[in-house]
């Protein structure tokens, strides 16, 4: 009897495959038990101009970062574009500073209707929905 060679090693494989696939599942927007420890302290939205928005956040915790302060605003940012009726964002700066304990990050974006020219742009919709399969809250 003569066996496929490649059949041995894809039985092998196979349960890793799956097993890989298992952990690409949403989490619905919450977070796991080993997802990072932080505490979102809230967003202030202020309005600078008609499409330029300004937004500050804080946050403290075990795993709180400056890349975790920078992900909150443009998460705030998205969410604060769709509710605004745009689809899109550009990143116009961010300032991150940790005193105490608390990140806070001041950010300026801009929202349109119709993709920004820039090479920081985003899509709101798909930047709300991956915020909300990493547990990062929006405005």
């Amino acid at each position: 009897m003569q066996m496929t060679p490649n059949l041995p090693r894809i039985a092998t494989l196979a349960p890793g495959l799956l097993a890989g696939l298992a952990a690409c599942t949403p989490t619905g927007g919450k977070a796991s038990a080993d997802a990072p420890k932080i505490d979102y302290r809230g967003v202030e939205t202020r309005l600078l101009d008609d499409n330029l928005v300004e937004f500050r956040v804080a946050l403290s915790g075990d795993d709180s970062t400056a890349t975790a302060a920078d992900d909150y605003a443009r998460c705030a940012a998205a969410q604060y574009a769709q509710i605004r009726g745009y689809g899109f964002a550009r990143h116009v700066r961010t300032n991150v500073n940790e005193e105490g304990g608390i990140w806070r990050a001041d950010a300026v974006y801009t929202i349109s209707p119709a993709l920004p020219q820039g090479l920081k742009t985003i899509d709101a919709e798909v930047t709300v929905g991956d915020c909300a399969d990493r547990g990062i809250p929006t405005v």
